[in-house]
């Protein structure tokens, strides 16, 4: 006997099929978001007006968020030397003291001792530039290339001399040297504010890594800590070692041109240290410039100079870095190329110097975070 099946209860509800199955989906949420065009009109408007004020303030901001940047660095890369401090059993507030007492030292050796004759052999620079190239064009040296080469060295040396020479040319350099003054005076600004945020950074650097361990979940807290610790660590061991190296081509650069009687000593001890802060391609650039400007002395002598700092670069690329650079991420050539590049455009030598150790950081999230969970996916 057939058995009557009991009707569906009241409360179930009768499938939609204009609805899709599974409940309201994106697409219908957004079908939905359509059906009231002006309300959705005036949340993206005020979503892109807050997207243009957020760029426009942070644009206004960039000079202080690049201060602020820096001092970080500056901190990161004095604190393994804080550290090391307090190994020897100094306590940290007295280490953090010695670390600036030292730096402002060498500030005021600087302004008192270097400063003064870099910018006295800068005027004298620019001064002699066109007796250098006449007494250039009178050498024996300079007659066998135009010899061999024609009158294209000759008429590109007579109008750099010429351009030189003009007075619309000096009046533009007198308002270089104004701009220039006044990025000076800027530049001491914001080099008192680094200061003193490297200061209060460097203090506080380790009750920020630990709130910044909190805000990672408490089964990756150790993980992301021994991380950060990590990059930390490196980008310091590279900041103080790019310094480091850098301080080695000033003074080697300057001994050179003391010991070979090359002009504007100071004036290049000071010019190989900024260029050779440039990771990777900043010795041979200034081996390079060091070479053509020591030609407007004496070929025979700028021969001599580029074959002793060429057989420095090469103790430094083979012996020193090595040394120097030991706890730091090692980073692929083409990488460190690529970033510094990017890093220049975007912020000049600041974004150079911390171009590298930032692409290492991203190198050891990669190898540390992303891979392992790729692997893990079977």
């Amino acid at each position: 006997m057939w058995k009557k099946s009991a009707p569906p209860p009241e409360s179930a509800e009768v499938p939609d099929p204009a609805r899709p199955p599974g409940g309201p989906s994106g697409a219908r949420r957004v079908l939905t978001a359509f059906d009231h065009p002006f309300g959705t009109a005036v949340v993206v408007t005020f979503g892109v007006l807050f997207s243009i004020v957020m760029g426009l303030a942070i644009g206004s901001l960039s000079t202080i968020l690049i201060y602020i940047t820096l001092a970080l660095f500056v901190a990161i890369g004095l604190d393994p030397v804080v550290r090391r401090l307090e190994r020897g059993g100094v306590a940290r507030p007295w280490g953090i003291t010695i670390v600036f007492g030292s730096f402002a030292l060498l500030l005021v050796v600087i302004v008192v001792f270097v400063l003064p004759p870099v910018i006295r052999q800068l005027i004298e620079f620019a001064k002699t530039i066109p007796q250098a190239i006449t007494d250039l064009e009178s050498s024996d040296w300079y007659a066998g290339i135009e010899a061999d080469y024609g009158d294209v060295i000759g008429n590109a040396l007579d109008q750099l001399k010429t351009f030189l020479s003009d007075p619309t040319t000096i009046a533009n350099l007198g308002g270089g040297l104004l701009a220039f003054t006044i990025g000076l005076t800027t530049a001491i600004s914001g080099g008192l504010i680094v200061v003193v945020l490297s200061l209060y950074f460097l203090g506080s650097l380790q009750p920020m890594k630990n709130a910044m361990y909190q805000l990672a979940p408490a089964r990756n807290r150790a993980k992301f800590s021994e991380l950060t610790d990590r990059i930390t660590d490196s980008m310091g061991g590279y900041l103080m070692g790019m310094v480091v190296l850098a301080s080695m081509n000033a003074v080697v650069a300057t001994v050179l041109h003391l010991l070979l009687g090359l002009p504007f000593p100071a004036l290049m001890g000071l010019m190989a240290f900024l260029i050779t802060l440039i990771p990777l391609i900043g010795s041979v650039l200034y081996w390079i410039t060091a070479t053509v400007i020591a030609l407007f002395t004496s070929p025979v002598t700028a021969l001599i100079f580029a074959i002793c700092y060429l057989i420095y670069i090469q103790i430094e690329a083979y012996v020193l870095t090595p040394r120097v650079m030991n706890r730091t991420i090692s980073v692929p050539g083409a990488l460190v190329v690529i970033g510094a590049l990017v890093g220049g455009t975007l912020l000049g030598l600041l974004g150079a110097l911390v171009a590298i150790p930032v692409t290492a950081a991203i190198l050891l999230i990669i190898k540390e975070v992303f891979i392992p969970r790729q692997d893990a996916k079977t």
